[in-house]
């Protein structure tokens, strides 16, 4: 493979770009993860292309060589919390800011993949399928992929049973099945829609046909991680027993 070329943009004199990407807007779980780096174009790297068209043993080769090569990078995140708080758009331009405010040299430029941009202390431009077309972003997405990636295999080992290494957190399936059968765990963003349905269905049952929402002296987060959101429609009726027991035991007056 070859190394990818600015289609639109070349550097002017000496001047330091840093591309841009982020990993991790679409998944129900986790936090997005950002990327920036300033690419030293005295030591090229081969094979620079978007994450997601490189296989994961190649993205893991790069991972190194794009950290030791580089004038400069850095990885950033926003977490959980700060998705559900500010929305997913508003925190993966926060995570942006990060990875920018993080370079150990300050870029004369900014080079962000997609089509907006954050607020940010240098001239910025946004770059449609930027990740495609220049490398410092493709080489940004490469680490940002890997990073949490990685991230989530560890998560497999801490939550089991959602199959988060396979599908890293994506809406597939599989999480929605593993979603309704054991309930929203720790890191699923509770502003996305499946995680709320599934956090309605103990809101149902804790309302005793009234309608009424956990939080009226308890809330989703003081129920045990294992059954929070787990729902009432599922076939394993020793769950549901478990579960509507504790929530008579904890939420009746």
């Amino acid at each position: 493979m070859t190394q990818m070329m600015i289609d639109w943009y070349v550097p002017v004199g000496d001047e330091l770009v840093a591309g841009v990407d982020e990993v991790g807007r679409g998944p129900l779980c986790g936090a997005v993860v950002t990327a920036a780096v300033i690419l030293d174009p005295l030591r090229p790297i081969e094979g620079l292309n978007d994450s997601k068209k490189l296989t994961a043993a190649r993205r893991e080769a790069l991972f190194p060589i794009i950290q030791e090569r580089a004038l400069a990078w850095y990885i950033a995140r926003a977490e959980v919390e700060e998705i559900d708080q500010l929305n997913i758009l508003h925190a993966t331009m926060l995570a942006m800011q990060r990875a920018v405010a993080g370079l150990p040299i300050r870029p004369d430029r900014v080079l962000v993949d997609g089509n907006r941009c954050p607020v940010l202390p240098m001239p910025s431009e946004p770059v449609i399928k930027g990740d495609s077309r220049v490398p410092a972003i493709a080489a940004a997405s490469i680490l940002a992929k890997v990073s949490r990636d990685r991230e989530m295999q560890e998560m497999e080992l801490i939550y089991p049973g959602y199959g988060i290494a396979q599908h890293k957190g994506y809406p597939t399936p599989t999480h929605l099945s593993a979603l309704r059968e054991l309930g929203v765990c720790a890191i699923h963003r509770r502003s996305f829609g499946p995680v709320r349905d599934a956090l309605a269905c103990v809101e149902v049952i804790a309302g005793s046909g009234s309608g009424s929402v956990v939080g009226q002296g308890s809330s989703p987060a003081s129920l045990p991680e294992t059954v929070v959101g787990r729902c009432p429609s599922h076939p394993a009726k020793r769950d549901l027993r478990i579960l509507t027991h504790w929530l008579r035991l904890h939420l009746t007056p």
